[in-house]
């Protein structure tokens, strides 16, 4: 995977290390650049910083483990506003395709507080 200047110049970078980089995403909380390996069990991370004309890419390393599913060849992963949290689709790509909703679960320890409140010892 590499880095151009948008929308026109010169310079061309690779940030990627290995063959089959997918489904690049910057993050909007740092100086990072999260995408996907071909294997799909990983996103990678990839810090760097840019300086005048000139961008410069760390080494990737590994930023979450999974199996990441991408439905109908979308992206299937997001990153949180605050980067340190994904929202990703799990699971094989033969079970992806028969999945039809999304469950989200907020306030997930006050309901379990709720319906199984500690024992008064």
């Amino acid at each position: 995977m590499y880095v151009r200047p948008f929308p026109g110049g010169d310079g061309k970078w690779k940030v990627s290390t290995e063959a089959g980089a997918r489904i690049p995403t910057w993050s909007r909380a740092s100086y990072e650049l999260i995408y996907r390996t071909a294997a799909a069990n990983r996103l990678m991370a990839v810090a760097y910083s840019v300086d005048a004309n000139s961008f410069r890419a760390e080494k990737p390393v590994v930023w979450a483990e999974g199996t990441f599913g991408r439905p109908n060849g979308q992206r299937g992963f997001d990153i949180h506003p605050d980067g340190r949290r994904v929202a990703a689709l799990g699971g094989q790509p033969e079970t992806l395709a028969r999945q039809d909703r999304a469950v989200f679960v907020f306030n997930f320890f006050d309901e379990l507080r709720r319906i199984a409140p500690p024992s008064k010892q």
